[in-house]
């Protein structure tokens, strides 16, 4: 009997993510959303699907501002309270923006998107082929720091809760927005971690693809 020929091979090296392109300022103030807008929530209920096919044009300021307001920004300024849940109002998710000029995290006090990182990491977001093309894609972080006061068999379900409101958030209003919007959860944490520059205490958990419908041909 002839020895079978054993295939070897090595994995395939991690890409790098590209520089950002365009301008990256340190800071993005966003427009204050328009609170009188958008279709009834019943109907954006009916509307809400999952979309993987997104055009490449970059939502517009306001739209953003909406986006992320709608995410979990302060909509109770006297309390700091948020349109998303948290227990105890720890407010442990940090939203991460990955976009084409660079990675952002959304200040809800100031409402405004901080830089993080100057490169486009949408491509690092995860597996899919559409992620690098769409032209937003959420990252959904854990700062687990802010959750040492919760029994510690409760910190990783209370989380995923409070990032699973988030989501919900963000598609109902891009159904009422008429955008497309697709939740993930086949990521790579470590990678992820890395292309968004976290800290030891951070945990990316969900990402989330946002962009318009592409135009029917």
């Amino acid at each position: 009997m002839t020895d079978m020929p054993l295939l070897s091979y090595q994995a395939a090296p991690v890409l790098r993510p590209p520089l950002a392109t365009g301008e990256t300022p340190a800071v993005i103030v966003l427009p204050k959303p328009e609170l009188n807008t958008g279709m009834p929530l019943m109907s954006a209920l009916a509307q809400r699907a999952s979309c993987r096919s997104f055009a490449p044009a970059a939502l517009p300021p306001t739209v953003l501002g909406e986006l992320l307001w709608a995410a979990d920004g302060i909509n109770r300024p006297a309390t700091g309270g948020r349109t998303a849940p948290s227990p105890h109002a720890f407010n442990e998710i940090d939203i991460y923006a990955a976009l084409p000029n660079g990675v952002y995290r959304y200040d809800a006090a100031n409402h405004q998107l901080v830089l993080k990182h100057a490169i486009d990491a949408r491509g690092q977001t995860g597996y899919q082929d559409f992620v690098g093309e769409a032209p937003l894609d959420l990252v959904y972080v854990v700062r687990t720091s802010r959750l040492l006061a919760m029994p510690a068999q409760q910190r990783e379900r209370f989380s995923a809760v409070t990032a699973g409101a988030i989501a919900q958030n963000v598609s109902l209003y891009c159904a009422s927005a008429g955008l497309a919007s697709v939740i993930r959860g086949w990521i790579n944490a470590r990678l992820l971690a890395n292309a968004l520059s976290l800290n030891e205490d951070e945990l990316p958990i969900l990402a989330q693809t946002v962009g318009f419908v592409p135009t029917q041909r």
